[in-house]
């Protein structure tokens, strides 16, 4: 196993985590204590609906991430280790910055949580290019293409 493949896989093992852990609160604790913080129904359930939604994010890309470096995609490819990174940084962004407002009630800047998810667009782009870009090893390409 590379370097590169223990990072990405230690990665997206972590983001993995994470989410399961997140999620976990806001479906338990998390109602409770934000209601003993004095927040509305209303605030309650719009927090609870950006923890669900980081949290299944964050879930699809750790595991969109975990496929690419099984698979040894993110290894052969520029473009599919390009999408990886992205999709890291994009759970960061997007994520990341729905927790802040979770957890914190504020976010560092306004416009990280659309970057983030801008990230996350770009890394599935990125991946989609990895595929139009070269065939992988002794896979010959489909008939007319």
């Amino acid at each position: 196993m590379t370097n590169l493949t223990r990072i990405l896989l230690l990665l997206s093992a972590l983001s993995g985590a994470i989410s399961v852990g997140i999620g976990a609160m806001g479906a338990h604790s998390l109602p409770k204590r934000l209601q003993s913080q004095g927040f509305s129904q209303e605030q309650v359930d719009k927090k609870l609906d950006q923890c669900e939604l980081a949290t299944r994010y964050q879930m699809f890309h750790a595991l969109a991430v975990l496929v690419l470096t099984l698979s040894g995609h993110a290894s052969r490819s520029r473009l599919a280790l390009a999408a990886s990174v992205l999709m890291l940084l994009g759970t960061l962004g997007f994520s990341g910055g729905l927790y802040s407002m979770v957890f914190a009630d504020e976010i560092i800047h306004w416009s990280i949580v659309p970057i983030g998810g801008s990230l996350f667009i770009l890394g599935w782009l990125h991946l989609g290019a990895s595929a139009l870009g070269s065939s992988l090893v002794g896979s010959p390409s489909p008939p007319g293409l």
